[in-house]
């Protein structure tokens, strides 16, 4: 498997963000007095935090990590001497499991809304969609576990890093540059059949586009789709060589899998949540399988060199080494944690961390 970044921004707002937190100089003295509304005791200097994560859905194999992104950076605070709020501030995670479901997520939102400052996480396009509308009419800044472009166009859902599309777009260029012209590129795509599906199709439409070329077949899948035969078959049938995959890591594994076992071999360009780091273990999904597979991402990977990244790693040693193994998105969540608490602590030190304070 290759990587490839999607964009220069994301990976310059995660080396800021990365040195804001270990180096930040807002943990010392008393914050006096500071206005607060829901979700803050300032008294006993306690900020109250929702996360509707999806530990046991058709995403739960990203969802189970992200989660535990959050509680990572939440131990971390609470154990003292971060640096990451005031001294004396502490956080309250409120968790709850949508399962990957739109209804619920509504259903939990309506549950915890009351009792929080924000949501550390909304985890999906399809499930932070229809809360959009209710985050606006109760001030309330929820963080996408997403990077659909829907999200960057509402200020109470700031996106987590370079959108859907625009990944998909890379993956057109980088598919051009690869086969020496747009004339030998005969483009393809798989995508889920939800607001993530349509973002990178609507990107890899775009910059096909652009480029002149013709997409060749465009494959539809559902989230709990299971069996791949008919869409690897069409794929193969139409003569594609280079394959957006704009779907979920279960879907991709079974794709790569069957392709393989149909001696199907094109490049496989994948959105960010189309992988999960359990994949490079060969007797997940054999080396062949996933040997043109490249991974269209702006996130920072494992141990990947940024500055304050140690500081990650401590505390990924300190509070979940016995229980979780190294993984991409628990460092995603946790870096986007470290955006949300920065906030926090400028309300703080700035004497307004009400709702309005906070998104401001």
């Amino acid at each position: 498997m290759s990587r490839m970044r999607s964009g220069p921004f994301a990976a310059l707002a995660v080396a800021v963000v990365l040195v804001a937190g270990a180096c930040s100089g807002g943990g010392e003295g008393d914050t006096g007095d500071v206005t607060v509304d829901i979700g803050v005791d300032a008294q006993s200097k306690v900020i109250r935090i929702g996360a509707l994560n999806d530990v046991s859905g058709p995403a739960a194999v990203i969802g189970k990590p992200f989660a535990l992104g959050k509680q990572i950076l939440v131990n971390q605070i609470n154990a003292g001497g971060s640096g990451l709020l005031p001294e004396g501030w502490t956080i309250e995670l409120i968790e709850r499991d949508h399962g990957y479901n739109p209804g619920s997520s509504v259903q939990y939102y309506n549950e915890v809304k009351d009792q929080v400052l924000f949501f550390a996480t909304s985890f999906g396009t399809p499930n932070t969609l229809p809360l959009q509308p209710l985050l606006e009419q109760d001030g309330i800044v929820a963080f996408p576990a997403s990077l659909s472009s829907a999200m960057a166009e509402n200020q109470y859902t700031p996106p987590i890093g370079t959108p859907y599309s625009l990944e998909a777009m890379r993956a057109m260029d980088f598919a051009v540059e690869d086969a020496g012209g747009a004339a030998n590129v005969r483009a393809a795509i798989v995508y889920q059949q939800d607001d993530y599906g349509a973002d990178g199709l609507a990107g890899w439409r775009q910059a096909a586009e652009h480029h002149g070329i013709q997409i060749v077949s465009e494959q539809e899948v559902t989230p709990t789709q299971s069996d791949f035969t008919a869409t690897v078959t069409a794929l193969q049938g139409a003569g594609a060589n280079y394959v957006m995959l704009t779907t979920l890591p279960t879907a991709t594994i079974s794709i790569l899998g069957t392709a393989a076992g149909l001696g199907f071999e094109p490049a496989w360009l994948g959105n960010t949540p189309s992988w999960v780091d359990a994949f490079s273990n060969p007797e997940i999904l054999p080396i062949a399988a996933r040997d043109t597979y490249y991974w269209i991402s702006s996130l920072p990977v494992w141990r990947e060199s940024l500055p304050g990244i140690d500081a990650f790693h401590g505390a990924f040693e300190r509070f979940a080494a016995e229980e979780a193994t190294p993984n991409f998105y628990i460092l995603a969540s946790y870096i986007q944690g470290l955006v949300e608490i920065e906030a926090a602590r400028r309300a703080i030190e700035g004497g307004d961390i009400s709702r309005a304070g906070y998104l401001e």
